[in-house]
């Protein structure tokens, strides 16, 4: 799926994430926030001025979630992501109260949403996780002109085919039909049981 898409099910599908910045102590810090809107390139939340979570987003430019979906561990979806953000106002507000109407619930007045602001994810890379597949999925995204980042175990030229590898594979997503043998990054874990049972440390953690 395009960037776009997995933004859109974020939004629509997920809404309700765990968010991660960094305080003033280099420490992290997490809460709950909805994703009020979504287009092919960002996300847009909104948040109260007055909360120790706009300060941390003011002063780091950053932030961190995630989202899972399902009945169970074994039927759930989870798109985590990370990004830039940027402050844009109050001028959105309306348009996200109509698309979220849950809100007026929450700040009933125009007076008491004086105290909000949106806040736009604009460039970041994220990964879509989906445990109800067999073997699992698992694919890297990218959006607002960030440069997607290769993460997982790769294997080198240095393999001599001993196939040690596929046989500590939970989900045996390692082809061992060619040499060196190739991991299937859309199927793998990261577990690393690859990576530690490498005779000839051919296989490599980006």
């Amino acid at each position: 799926m395009p960037a776009d898409r997995y933004l859109k099910y974020l939004q629509e599908e997920i809404h309700t994430v765990i968010a991660a910045t960094i305080d003033d102590s280099g420490l992290p810090v997490t809460c709950a926030i909805d994703m009020m809107e979504a287009d092919e390139n960002s996300l847009y939340f909104l948040t109260a001025k007055g909360k120790g979570f706009y300060d941390r987003l003011k002063k780091k430019g950053y932030v961190a979630l995630t989202g899972i979906k399902g009945r169970n561990t074994m039927s759930c979806v989870a798109i985590s992501l990370r990004g830039m953000v940027k402050e844009l106002g109050n001028t959105l507000l309306p348009r996200l109260f109509e698309k979220n109407p849950y809100m007026w619930k929450i700040y009933p007045t125009q007076e008491s949403q004086k105290a909000l602001t949106v806040f736009q994810i604009y460039e970041g890379d994220g990964e879509w996780f989906d445990l109800s597949q067999q073997p699992i999925e698992r694919t890297s995204f990218s959006f607002g002109g960030a440069q997607a980042k290769e993460t997982g175990y790769f294997v080198t030229d240095k393999c001599i085919g001993c196939k040690l590898c596929y046989s500590e594979c939970p989900q045996k997503c390692i082809d061992i039909s060619t040499k060196p043998v190739v991991i299937r990054q859309e199927h793998c874990l990261h577990c690393g049981n690859c990576y530690e049972i490498c005779p000839e440390r051919a296989i490599e953690r980006r």
